[in-house]
């Protein structure tokens, strides 16, 4: 199998990393493409109540399991299947059933805070950081939150001021300096989508 080619997009909640992501799956799609979450990657506590889970610091870099995904990621460029872990939003808990991911030619890993971990972010081969104004990327997680997830307004708004905001500032931002690429608006970017694509494409055709 080709050497795998690592695209590594991350960027605050709410900022258009899915949306990039998708938009690199469709260019890509002819290859085979495997795209790794890093919010799948959430440590598991069974021992601990709903209630406990829930007032739980989800954005810190301690509430990942980021050396699973450093295996997983490992794997896959050895040219091993994974079986990468599921996630319940709701529930707060790592579901019982995983997804088969084959080792692909493209590998996305996307995450808030992929570019964090130096050992991760090392294994990149192009890092791209979406910047987008703190007011949209609220707006968007509100929208998301309160549709897809079963939160209240004001638990994703407490929860936001309580620890996604400080951690955005004191990790998330930060870790923007890591980047090779910063994509205002992400997928939304025309033009910078267009030049990404291109520097991807030379970098799998000189493998």
């Amino acid at each position: 199998m080709a050497q795998s080619t690592v695209i590594g997009v991350a960027g605050g909640t709410g900022s258009g990393k899915s949306t990039l992501v998708r938009r690199l799956e469709e260019t890509f799609a002819k290859d085979p493409v495997a795209t790794l979450c890093h919010d799948f990657y959430y440590r598991d506590y069974p021992d601990l109540s709903l209630e406990e889970r829930s007032k739980l610091n989800y954005d810190h870099p301690q509430s990942f399991d980021t050396q699973m995904l450093i295996d997983h990621l490992m794997m896959l460029k050895e040219g091993l299947p994974i079986d990468m872990p599921q996630y319940s939003f709701t529930e707060h808990r790592r579901m019982t059933q995983t997804i088969r991911v084959l080792p692909s030619k493209v590998i996305i890993v996307e995450g808030i805070l992929i570019f964090e971990n130096k050992p991760l972010r090392d294994m990149m081969d192009i890092k791209v950081y979406v910047d987008t104004d703190a007011d949209i990327r609220l707006t968007r997680r509100l929208l998301r939150d309160v549709k897809d997830r079963g939160r209240s307004m004001d638990s994703v708004i407490g929860q936001y001021l309580s620890t996604v905001k400080p951690m955005h500032d004191e990790f998330v931002e930060p870790s923007k300096r890591n980047a090779d690429l910063i994509i205002p608006e992400g997928g939304f970017n025309s033009v910078a989508l267009n030049m990404l694509m291109e520097n991807i494409k030379a970098l799998i055709n000189s493998r």
